[in-house]
């Protein structure tokens, strides 16, 4: 199974504010009189940049994609078993998660700040079930093992 999660759509309001922007220039290039060429492009223009920014907050980038071999973030795929401790870190940017793997300074960065609000403690949560199922770690109930299974 496959989850997605997606950046915070707040992040990309300029987006949708420049096409604003752009539509008001052309009500003002209009009122002021300049050739209907100029309204034009700006019209287009507008139009163009504020339906991709509907777009964009309605349908977010993908921040980071969790599949049962593999985690990418950002489009940076990398195993599962690559990765060898999982932690928070305060950085320039705020709080982030930090996926660290078994190459020397090859860390991964989630933002927190980047995720929809609420979202963060489901990934702690999904991050550690994967890297469990991915190491073979269980989780223990509190149980003796069987009189077979002996520690080595």
């Amino acid at each position: 199974m496959r989850t997605t999660y997606r950046m915070r759509a707040g992040r990309f309001l300029g987006v949708l504010a420049a096409g604003l922007i752009l539509l008001g220039l052309a009500a003002i290039a209009w009122a002021v009189g300049l050739p209907d060429a100029v309204v034009g492009v700006f019209l287009v223009l507008g139009g163009l940049v504020a339906l991709a920014g509907l777009w964009i907050l309605l349908r977010p980038p993908v921040l980071l994609k969790l599949g049962k071999e593999q985690i990418e973030v950002r489009g940076v795929k990398t195993d599962w078993t690559d990765i060898t401790e999982v932690g928070r870190v305060e950085t320039t940017h705020g709080e982030a998660v930090v996926l660290r793997t078994k190459h020397q300074d090859s860390s991964i960065l989630i933002p927190v700040s980047w995720l929809p609000p609420g979202q963060d403690e489901k990934l702690a949560t999904d991050l550690r079930d994967r890297l469990n199922s991915a190491h073979g770690y269980t989780i223990w109930d509190g149980t003796a093992g069987e009189d077979a299974d002996r520690a080595e």
